[in-house]
């Protein structure tokens, strides 16, 4: 057996011993308030894959996965994007702009919103990288100060300029039905929307294993200094990572206003916490892709059963947030018992 066959296995070791602790920590906590461990997690896996919960787990890990991933580039290249709400505020905008005034066919104006989306949030996140490399501020800096700016420009055009005046909400007409992303298709509960983000996944793992951008971004991840000395230009990959990383949380506020809210509401999509959320799965898959994509759906399918774990037992969905929290310290303690092991 080699070395890193063993190593491996400790990892994985690790990562169940990690995980088994944090659902025993949970447990305790639950019965703290007097209810039954084992019924709360049997409701909470019940909600999130039988029946109707299945398909409330994958629309909602549509956005969890699109944000982890976005953080995930950022991460794979050295970068912290913490500017994920206002490239989606600004990607969400957009996209409603375009489905509402542009003079299009329906299909054709669904396609120009999603370009509109992603080049909005893209430009959003290049600004902070531009303003890292002219003026030295850290990117994760940038990027956040720019999205309380988001907040606060959207929120202003939705209240007055953009307003639908017949409704009591600071939101924008309703897009029209020509311009939605199917929700169902072939009479199937997938969305346009999953596929999308289906798409997208694998061409991130893919780009990740074989592209050169990918390997690139890995290199300069672990080791600025070499990556410069191998002839990696990395003013023009801060541009470009941060560019990919604003677009994929761009077309994340795209495909929420045209696969399920079909307008833009003041707060509606940073309500649900997808940025943060996304972040934390990126940070505990180590940026890896494919392991970002399976925690995102796992956190995904945890808050759809906590809210269905509400609805049966009468007990706060906030336990799955506390049992959240547990298995992040758990696991996210995993790389010192690696090292001590």
């Amino acid at each position: 057996m080699t070395a890193g066959s063993l190593d491996t296995k400790s990892r994985l070791a690790t990562i169940l011993v990690s995980i088994a602790v944090a659902v025993i920590l949970g447990g305790i906590v639950v019965a703290s308030t007097g209810a039954n461990p084992l019924s709360v997690y049997r409701e909470i896996v019940q909600g999130a894959f039988v029946g109707r919960g299945l398909s409330e787990t994958l629309n909602r890990s549509v956005p969890l996965i699109g944000m982890a991933l976005a953080a995930a580039i950022a991460f794979r290249a050295g970068l912290i994007n913490l500017g994920g709400d206002g490239q989606m505020l600004v990607g969400g905008l957009a996209a409603a702009l375009v489905a509402l005034y542009v003079p299009a066919p329906g299909a054709a104006r669904a396609v120009l919103a999603l370009t509109a989306a992603i080049c909005a949030g893209g430009l959003y996140a290049w600004i902070a990288a531009v303003l890292q490399l002219s003026l030295s501020i850290p990117f994760l800096i940038t990027s956040l100060l720019l999205s309380y700016i988001a907040r606060g420009v959207t929120s202003y055009l939705v209240r007055y300029p953009l307003r639908d005046p017949s409704t009591g909400m600071p939101e924008t007409y309703r897009v029209a039905s020509a311009a939605r992303l199917p929700a169902n298709l072939f009479d199937v509960p997938v969305s346009m929307g999953m596929l999308i983000m289906a798409g997208v996944a694998i061409a991130v793992i893919i780009n990740d294993r074989h592209g050169v951008n990918g390997f690139e971004w890995r290199i300069t991840g672990l080791n600025p200094r070499f990556a410069q000395y191998s002839g990696i230009s990395l003013p023009r990959q801060t541009q470009r990572v941060a560019f990919l990383s604003g677009a994929l949380a761009g077309l994340v506020g795209a495909l929420l206003i045209l696969g399920q809210q079909y307008r833009f509401t003041d707060g509606a999509l940073l309500a649900p916490g997808y940025t943060w959320s996304g972040l934390m799965a990126a940070v505990l898959a180590m940026a890896s892709p494919v392991a970002t994509v399976v925690t995102a759906v796992f956190f995904s399918a945890l808050q759809v059963g906590g809210f269905a774990m509400e609805r049966a037992l009468g007990l706060p969905a906030v336990l799955t947030w506390v049992l959240q929290a547990l298995i992040i310290l758990c696991l996210a303690a995993r790389p010192v018992f690696v090292r001590r092991r």
